[in-house]
């Protein structure tokens, strides 16, 4: 400010000489010392110069201040990029989980088995849905039902006929029972009367014979005649045969007996069985028949039940369907609604597995090229929570990854190779799918 009013009170119109020009820059160089170590000047009171002592030290100190922050700034955005250097690691990751696609078994119309929202979380077997086909086929199921009513209905009537039968087959056998044993006794009684006869005609065959040898003896003095000794010869031959014939008669009638005995009737009026014996045998033919008819029909009818209670479980599932969770895990995307009519087949909801969640990263060339599957893994979340250790265990590549994740890993665009991790502990960390970070990749968990 004093060189320029110095140079302001100077006439410009004058033309000064280059001694006058010298002494004047001089002059200006004197004016501004002046004005400016005019307060460092012996005559100026201590008050002055204890006011103006601070005034040199504040740009020291903004100097200061300022190199500082630039140090720190220096620090932390160089500090990142080295250490992104020194570390391998990927570009981009997020928290994944697997998702299960439940999707309905049978054709009808959804109703809602509980109060379902978006997010919910859910435990193993929950029911969640409920598929009602109220236009199922049980054409099967009545006609195994009329079948077995049919058969319940006949089984009294063959049950009737059957104890009817072995009545008679009974009656018939006492009767058979009863012939044998009065044949029994009138051949028995034969016998008797046929050894009598014997006896006899052994008594007249001794009493002829001993008439044929006096005959004999008198013939020979002539006292008796010779027609009489021939009719004494003949009586004898007569009674002879008469008690052989005798005793034919007594082994046929044991023979008779024996078969009797046995069950079996000789005779010449009859055959080897009685009327009485052929209708009992054919009366307990006719009651095993019964028999084996109202066994079939009790089968069949155990079977119709069988058949029955299967048919009625196959129409319960076809009628009805409940729709249950298969893992614990949240609702991720409701595809229904209750009263809307689905197909056999049709995704109802995808369910979030948190069971199974994992990590998908994707990392530059380099880094990929340097990985191997059972590699150490750690996810730093970007939020600053606490790292979450891991294990490599697939390296898609440039190839397409997994369909059933719930964050398709092509979202993450920045570089083409990517990387799933596996969390040590995927249950603790809850269903906090699509949380960000990085994962740091360290040495392979176990040498194969």
């Amino acid at each position: 400010m004093a060189d320029r009013s110095f140079a302001a009170s100077v006439d410009p119109a004058s033309t000064p000489s280059p001694q006058d020009t010298k002494t004047d820059a001089k002059g200006l160089q004197d004016a501004l010392h002046e004005q400016l170590f005019a307060n460092d000047e012996p005559g100026h009171p201590p008050e002055a110069q204890a006011g103006a002592e601070p005034g040199p030290r504040w740009p020291h100190l903004r100097r200061g201040a300022k190199i500082a922050i630039g140090l720190a700034l220096i620090a932390v955005f160089g500090w990142l990029p080295l250490r992104a250097i020194w570390e391998y690691s990927s570009v981009e990751a997020v928290l994944n989980s697997r998702l299960v696609t439940l999707r309905s078994p049978i054709g009808g119309r959804v109703a809602a088995a509980q109060r379902i929202t978006d997010q919910a979380k859910l435990d193993a077997g929950t029911v969640i849905l409920r598929v009602v086909n109220s236009r199922g086929d049980r054409t099967r199921l009545d006609d195994l039902r009329r079948q077995k009513s049919r058969l319940e209905n006949e089984r009294p009537s063959l049950a009737a006929k059957l104890a009817s039968a072995q009545a008679a087959q009974k009656d018939l056998a006492r009767q058979a029972a009863q012939f044998r044993d009065g044949r029994v006794l009138q051949l028995e009684a034969r016998i008797a009367e046929i050894q009598t006869s014997i006896e006899a005609a052994a008594a007249r065959r001794d009493e002829a014979s001993a008439a044929v040898e006096r005959a004999s003896s008198l013939a020979k003095s002539g006292n008796v005649s010779t027609v009489e000794l021939a009719r004494l010869t003949r009586e004898l031959s007569v009674s002879q045969q008469t008690e052989l014939g005798a005793r034919k008669r007594l082994d046929a009638a044991k023979v008779e007996l024996t078969a009797a005995q046995n069950g079996s009737f000789l005779g010449d009026s009859y055959n080897d069985r009685p009327s009485s014996v052929q209708r009992e045998e054919e009366m307990r033919q006719r009651a095993a028949d019964l028999e084996a008819d109202l066994a079939r029909t009790d089968t069949e009818i155990a079977w119709l039940a069988n058949e029955i209670i299967v048919e009625e479980v196959r129409f319960s599932d076809l009628a009805e369907a409940n729709i249950t969770t298969p893992v614990a895990g949240r609702v991720w995307e409701m595809m229904t609604s209750p009263g809307e009519d689905v197909q056999a087949g049709q995704p109802l909801l995808k369910v979030l597995d948190c069971s199974s969640a994992v990590i998908t990263a994707n990392v530059t060339e380099s880094v990929y090229n340097r990985l191997q599957l059972g590699d150490r893994a750690t996810f730093e979340p970007n939020d600053g929570g606490a790292p979450i250790s891991g294990t490599v265990v697939n390296l898609t590549g440039a190839a397409g990854a997994p369909a059933n994740l719930a964050i398709n890993p092509d979202a993450l665009s920045k570089e083409p190779y990517r990387v799933t991790v596996a969390l040590a502990d995927a249950a603790a960390h809850g269903c906090t799918v699509g949380r960000t970070g990085r994962v740091v990749f360290g040495q392979r968990a176990s040498a194969s």
